[in-house]
């Protein structure tokens, strides 16, 4: 038996499974290691699909996939491309959430980098044990608001696992280049501290000085390790990840998902909603549900949209409104965060989310509270009294944590609502007429952005680039999906979606000037040309 060829069989890069014609077998020393006949990556995909279709809970869908990506990358990402509609709720939201939740009960192989604080001082050391030399993206989270779940600890990784595997299969950035990463900081979750199966450090989260003396030595080893890397914060609590942002945009490539790729998913969606109830975006008014650094990325990336139509920040600013547990953010409340403040209003206290409605006459609404339900009949009927076509996005994952259905809203609108969701719902039937809700995911974004910063080895992150990609997504609904109430591109198209918004984004980039490399004569052609797309190679 040759040792190297029983290895390749488990490199999940190089490895092929029964796709090994009979002279690579030979040649490579893994003949008589497979069952005699060879077959193609089609026939090898057809086969995942039928022992898939025999599993009937999603999260043992999800540990077949796992293991697949563990033993085979190529027929990993030729199984989620040849459905990606199918395959992302499998592989990311809602089923993610439940992976992470038990990911220390489901542990199978090692993927990514862990760097727990006991390794403080050593971590240059730990990222070195990487192997691959070239990374160019970079998922990290500690594990602390992972989705709407609360802090999982060192259980988050399901969640940049995940987001790296749509980085390649939803606008083909190639897999080898990303690189998953937890910083284990401990947890405050007891469940997980009285776990005798859980997998991270037994201790209370690190705050303060030492906590982001920790971030600072984490940034600096990855970045001498891996110079052309971009990297993403995911899952961070508010009150870390808004400094983390803050520090650190303008000094590496970098930026956080939860704030500003979640803002420009909701900014595709008001676009796209334009085209349904009429107006332009400076004559909008958005009321938050929910005041923590995703609503404040929101209404600072809408603010900043309605800037580029004519209205000053601060007349921008006015024009979206925060309502929290404590009730609307006005200028004399005194619980405030920094970043809360900008968009803290001149006005009496308003307890109840109805009455802000009714105050303020939003024609959107915006749930990021992560708390279900909140979204009330009585809050879409307000909505609906105001508002001929009312815009409701109860945008908190996951499914369980939605602010409503989307059953509820077009019910409770008589139909009128255009309604987009951060998890997915089912086609809705109303009054004869078939409603296809949208879902404002994240996807529609960071694979596109992720696809342009590799293509143009960006320098940094800028918020323009995400207006620029909510207006590319938006621009590509057309009249029959906007007919359905469909505000977004179908998931079925995401890889074509995500490779004109990369387009975009890119010739961006290399307009700002913020590019390491010299900008194509065909921008297009060099976006296409750069994406992964899975094939055996030799």
């Amino acid at each position: 038996m040759s040792e190297t060829g029983y290895r390749l069989l488990r490199d999940p890069r190089r490895n092929r499974g029964t796709a090994f014609g009979a002279d690579q077998r030979r040649s490579l020393g893994i003949e008589g290691l497979l069952p005699p006949h060879s077959t193609t990556l089609s026939s090898q995909v057809a086969r995942i699909h039928g022992e898939l279709s025999n599993l009937h809970e999603d999260i043992n869908k999800y540990l077949l996939l796992s293991d697949l990506q563990a033993r085979n990358e190529t027929l990993y990402y030729a199984t989620i491309m040849s459905d990606p509609a199918h395959f992302m709720p499998l592989v990311y939201t809602p089923t993610v959430g439940e992976a992470c939740q038990k990911f220390d009960h489901i542990f199978r192989a090692a993927r990514g980098l862990y760097l727990p604080y006991s390794a403080k001082g050593r971590l240059r050391e730990l990222i070195g044990n990487w192997p691959v030399d070239d990374v160019r993206f970079i998922v990290v989270t500690d594990g602390e608001r992972i989705l709407g779940l609360g802090d999982l600890g060192v259980n988050g990784m399901g969640i940049p696992i995940g987001k790296l595997a749509l980085y390649t299969a939803c606008a083909g950035v190639p897999p080898e280049l990303c690189l998953p990463i937890t910083l284990d900081v401990g947890t405050n979750n007891p469940t997980y501290l009285d776990d005798p199966l859980y997998l991270g450090e037994r201790h209370e989260r690190v705050r303060g000085e030492d906590y982001h003396d920790f971030i600072e030595e984490f940034v600096t080893a990855t970045l001498e390790r891996f110079p052309l890397a971009c990297m993403q914060w995911e899952d961070f609590a508010n009150f870390n990840a808004v400094p983390i942002l803050a520090k650190y945009r303008d000094r590496i490539c970098t930026y956080n998902d939860d704030i500003q790729g979640t803002a420009a998913v909701a900014l595709a969606g008001i676009y796209a909603a334009l085209h349904i109830t009429g107006g332009k975006l400076p004559e909008q008014k958005v009321l938050f549900l929910g005041a923590g650094s995703a609503s404040t990325g929101i209404a600072g990336l809408i603010a900043q949209a309605m800037t580029k139509e004519g209205l000053s920040i601060e007349e921008a600013r006015v024009r979206n409104i925060l309502f929290d547990v404590n009730g609307l953010l006005t200028k004399d409340r005194e619980d405030l965060a920094d970043f809360q403040k900008p968009f803290a209003v001149d006005h009496a206290p308003v307890e109840t989310f109805v009455d802000a409605i009714r105050a303020f006459r939003p024609t959107a609404i915006v749930g990021v509270s992560t708390v279900p339900k909140l979204f009330s009949q009585q809050v879409i009927e307000a909505m609906s009294e105001i508002n001929e076509r009312p815009i409701i996005f109860p945008y908190s994952n996951p499914t369980s944590r939605s602010e409503c259905t989307a059953e509820e809203a077009y019910r409770w609108s008589k139909g009128q609502a255009v309604f987009a969701s951060g998890s997915p719902f089912d086609p809705v039937e109303y009054e004869g007429r078939t409603f296809v809700p949208g879902q404002g995911n994240n996807v529609y974004i960071f694979p596109a952005m992720g696809m342009a910063i590799y293509a143009t080895q960006a320098k940094r992150v800028t918020d323009d680039m995400f207006i620029t990609a909510a207006r590319a997504i938006a621009e590509q609904v057309d009249a029959a999906s906007l007919e359905k109430g469909l505000i977004y591109p179908p998931q079925s198209d995401i890889l074509e979606a995500s490779t004109v918004a990369a387009i975009k984004v890119a010739e961006d980039i290399f307009d700002q000037g913020l590019a390491r490399l010299p900008k194509p004569d065909d921008v297009a052609r060099h976006i296409r040309d750069s994406a992964y797309r899975p094939a055996y190679r030799d």
